[in-house]
């Protein structure tokens, strides 16, 4: 959290829309990432981070500026949006496959080759718990810190690098698991 946060919240809870306007500007693209590595669907990503954002405005009093960061709570708005998104439409939350990544540089084959990785990765993310997904999400996607993780989900620092440690080993054995069936 920013020296000036506390501030801003205030501010916008004064229904100051300037103080809102900085703090949407300051976590818009950390949210739409989020929301879009859920969905992978550009136009639904957008609609769900509006929609954090004025569940933002709505609920700032709730928030409490001595606890987790903002983006801490941002977050939690953005999955619970997505997974009543999920519930409404009765479709199980697919993890997208990131196109830039999974296009290779020269051939056809490359390109076929990194696709498949890609979606054994995807379906190994989908085997992690809830918990071990969000520390994946958050440290290796989002770039976030241990220290940073660890604020946002509200767990000791410690916690953050066992439940990261048990989330890798086990994305190994479902990669491991999922090379075994095709040979």
């Amino acid at each position: 959290m920013s020296d000036d946060e506390p501030s801003l919240i205030q501010l916008a809870r004064q229904g100051d829309a300037a103080a809102c306007a900085t703090l949407y500007d300051r976590h818009y693209d950390a949210v739409y990432r989020y929301c879009y590595y859920h969905v992978g669907d550009v136009p639904l990503a957008q609609d769900l981070t509006g929609e954090v954002f004025v569940r933002m405005v709505e609920n700032l009093d709730t928030f409490d500026v001595r606890g987790r960061p903002l983006l801490a709570w941002l977050y939690a708005i953005a999955r619970n949006l997505i997974t009543d998104t999920y519930r409404k439409s009765g479709q199980a939350p697919q993890l997208p496959l990131n196109e830039a990544q999974a296009v290779g540089e020269d051939t056809l084959t490359q390109r076929v080759e990194q696709r498949l990785l890609a979606e054994d990765l995807v379906a190994a993310l989908t085997r992690l718990t809830e918990e071990q997904r969000q520390v994946i999400l958050l440290k290796f996607v989002l770039n976030h810190t241990n220290a940073e993780v660890a604020r946002m989900l509200g767990k000791p620092h410690g916690a953050i690098k066992s439940l990261q440690h048990r989330a890798l080993a086990a994305l190994r054995r479902a990669l491991e698991k999922g090379r075994d069936h095709e040979a």
